[in-house]
């Protein structure tokens, strides 16, 4: 019997390298075994890898995705002023063999150049192919796997992420947990994860750079008013910022789901491309997810009242730091 909720469930961590996609494909088949309606996504369009863990080497369909522009210099109008090479901060003008050219694969398509060119020379390509979106619809455990890649140098990898979770959405058809793998830290693709999640699982580890980057994630968390969980993966590795992790929990109100140890079925399970509860169900890690997956269960039972008791009681505007272009460049 499948059960009727509609979730967004993100799988996020301010680091990379802390277990997410293990936990969120281990999480997928063990809700969907619990009789929900699963539908999982790989909001990581620069380094897309769940596929991986699942052996999917064949994708049922696949589809170009055109957003942006490039720009380009009109050799015949060009007087070689060297103006648009001086002004690009992203320095995707390049000057060889006499002539000044666009770098396609570093352009932002940001129209600085064509702003200062004094005779109009640069023009723009327009919808150019960004990345690719890919869909497998049965992943063998029971759910489909939406995923994308974007094309290497292309920015907005973040509208890459958003138009993933909206053929994800589709294929609910309102009924169902969609479960987000996001990328690592807090930049466009992790803001496109997040915006519009009902859950936030914050996958962390005792580490002085993961307990860094896990007040980072969760403040972005507060910002779109998600009430968030924690996993603390390989928590053996250390009790003082094991202890540190779970007093920051604690103080914001976060809801610890359980702690994963280290455990070397976890590794052997990635080489193998196989999932981890699957490959290695009496494994050290995989007895761990089994009871995290029991405590999701249980909150998403009782999910308007435990929504209740976690949102952020205070939703804080996220300040990104604004890099500046360096004055000379103007």
């Amino acid at each position: 019997m499948t059960r009727e909720l509609f979730l967004e469930i993100v799988v996020a961590s301010g680091k990379g390298g802390v277990g997410k996609s293990t936990i969120s494909s281990s999480l997928a088949i063990l809700l969907k075994e619990k009789g929900y309606k699963v539908v999982l996504a790989d909001a990581d369009a620069e380094a897309p890898n769940l596929h991986l863990i699942f052996n999917i080497s064949k994708w049922d369909k696949e589809s170009d995705y055109y957003e942006g522009r490039i720009a380009y210099i009109k050799q015949d109008k060009c007087i070689n002023c060297g103006i648009c090479y001086d002004r690009c901060v992203f320095g995707a003008i390049e000057f060889s063999e006499g002539t000044y050219r666009v770098n396609p694969w570093i352009c932002e398509g940001c129209y600085t150049c064509s702003f200062v060119c004094p005779v109009k020379a640069i023009s723009f390509k327009f919808k150019v192919k960004s990345g690719m979106l890919r869909i497998v619809r049965e992943t063998g455990y029971g759910f489909p796997l939406v995923s994308s890649e974007i094309v290497p140098g292309r920015p907005n990898s973040g509208k890459l992420v958003t138009e993933v979770k909206n053929i994800a959405k589709k294929i609910m058809r309102g009924n169902g947990i969609l479960l987000i793998d996001a990328a690592a830290g807090i930049g466009c693709q992790v803001i496109s994860s997040l915006a519009g999640a009902n859950l936030a699982i914050l996958v962390a580890e005792p580490t002085p750079a993961s307990y860094s980057d896990l007040k980072r994630i969760h403040k972005l968390a507060k910002h779109f008013g998600i009430p968030s969980t924690l996993i603390v993966n390989k928590h053996d590795l250390d009790k003082e910022y094991l202890t540190k992790i779970l007093d920051y929990a604690s103080k914001e109100n976060i809801q610890v789901l359980g702690l994963i140890p280290y455990d070397d079925a976890v590794p052997k399970a990635l080489t193998q491309m196989a999932p981890l509860i699957k490959l290695y169900p009496d494994s050290k890690a995989s007895k761990a997810l089994i009871k995290i997956a029991e405590k999701l269960d249980s909150i998403l039972s009782r999910w308007d009242e435990w929504r209740l008791e976690h949102i952020p009681s205070k939703i804080e505007p996220f300040k990104p730091i604004i890099i500046k272009p360096r004055e000379e460049s103007f």
